[in-house]
């Protein structure tokens, strides 16, 4: 098990990572989500004893390893700048852990070409580093990490440098690679859908500040307060001012929709509703649907789904709607929301909740 308690890193007068506690069990899936500069690289640092925290410290397994050198921890990281050994080949750099280990020649091969065929490498085992792509290369550290049997994986953006495809293939492979492996698994994102597909627990960041932690699914659908759940979307949440009466949400315009059973409870007063894109649509699923008149600023159509950028009242959104639609900009159109699909949070940003 890895624990961080009250752990902080400050450089001059930055703060890198403020005050964060997190517990990691051994087998687990852990992605660290938030954009560029919110802390995912320094806080890996710290778990890895690349940095010493200013403050608090790092636990493995019950022991205080605050301070103790990367080196002497059983940690493997892959980076999305890859590292490798340029005078060697795939086969030697994938190997090269395994021999520092002390492995027999038999094992060593066993595991180098059962790696390099999972991240399919076979072709290019005696190649050097230089004669690879980018992608090959990212590959090759990948697959070093993979034998290195480390209780301690960390992979920071790891996949960012690979083709749609094989970038797809490894999201569905490498926790069940992980997991089989009972290492501690932490991997870093911008992207919240790559979170999605990857599973396992996030924890999610901003300015060095872990904002919420939990099972994935959970902390993306149930958000304690409106920075996580902005954090959880792309394309961006999609927000508005509103005033609650009664068991109604209310915006100077006309603009009323009515409060979800969930929150009708909630006091009086003025909110921010915030839903996904996905959760605004072209025709209404039911009739609790509500139509709001929208106009179109810009369409982006990527194939199979179109973004939709709108404006509401003085509000920007993005309709994430399935197939092709060529709106013309200016183009008045009714989108619909569904009241059921709201997160409203309160003045200090936390999840309003009912009385």
């Amino acid at each position: 098990m890895l624990e961080l308690r009250n752990v902080s890193k400050v450089v001059g007068r930055d703060t890198h990572i403020g005050d964060v506690s997190l517990t990691l069990s051994h087998g687990s899936l852990n992605v660290l989500l938030g954009p560029t500069l919110s802390g995912k690289t320094s806080l890996m640092r710290l778990m890895a004893g690349l940095d010493v925290p200013t403050s608090g410290s790092v636990w493995l397994d019950g022991k205080d390893v605050t301070g103790v050198a990367v080196q002497k921890r059983n940690v493997a990281m892959v980076y999305q700048q890859f590292i490798n050994y340029p005078a060697m080949t795939v086969y030697e750099n994938i190997a090269s852990p395994l021999r520092v280990a002390g492995h027999d020649r038999a094992a060593i091969d066993r595991e180098v070409r059962q790696a390099a065929e999972l991240l399919r490498l076979t072709p290019y085992l005696d190649r050097k580093p230089l004669n690879l792509s980018g992608g090959q290369q990212q590959r090759t550290a990948l697959a070093r990490a993979i034998v290195k049997n480390a209780g301690l994986v960390l992979l920071d953006e790891p996949l960012a440098n690979l083709d749609y495809k094989l970038r797809e293939e490894l999201r569905a492979e490498l926790p069940r690679i992980f997991s089989q492996s009972g290492a501690i698994f932490v991997y870093a994102t911008t992207e919240p859908s790559e979170a999605l597909l990857l599973g396992g627990n996030t924890a999610t960041l901003s300015e060095g500040r872990v904002t919420q932690f939990g099972p994935t699914i959970e902390v993306f659908r149930k958000p304690n307060d409106l920075l996580t759940a902005m954090t959880f979307a792309d394309p961006p949440l999609n927000t508005m001012l509103l005033t609650k009466r009664g068991n109604r949400f209310e915006l100077d315009g006309g603009l009323s929709l009515p409060a979800p059973a969930h929150l009708a409870g909630i006091s009086d007063g003025s909110y921010t509703i915030g839903f996904q894109p996905h959760h605004l649509t072209l025709a209404p699923a039911d009739d609790r649907a509500v139509a709001v008149k929208a106009k179109v600023t810009v369409t982006e159509i990527t194939g199979s789904e179109s973004f939709v950028h709108l404006a509401v009242a003085d509000e920007k959104w993005v309709m994430l709607a399935r197939g092709i639609h060529n709106f013309e900009p200016d183009q008045m159109i009714d989108a619909y929301v569904d009241p059921r699909h709201l997160m409203v949070f309160d003045s200090s940003g936390r999840m309003a909740q009912a009385a």
